[in-house]
């Protein structure tokens, strides 16, 4: 896998959320920075042994 994509959605609370389109992966932060920082930790975390990890993780809004 070379890529993975998320959307990413705003939540009415002010924060946001982001799954992952062909992967089970969710995750959820207050700012875009922090989700940013979370979508490293969950891709990481998803793909622990894999020799080739996503390079591209795509983020689409909407």
């Amino acid at each position: 896998m070379t890529e993975i994509i998320f959307l990413v959605e705003d939540e009415p609370d002010g924060s946001y959320t982001a799954r992952a389109l062909t992967e089970s992966i969710f995750t959820e932060a207050d700012d875009i920075e922090t989700l940013r920082q979370m979508l490293l930790d969950a891709v990481n975390c998803h793909f622990p042994n894999e020799k080739n990890p996503p390079k591209i993780i795509q983020l689409h809004y909407e």
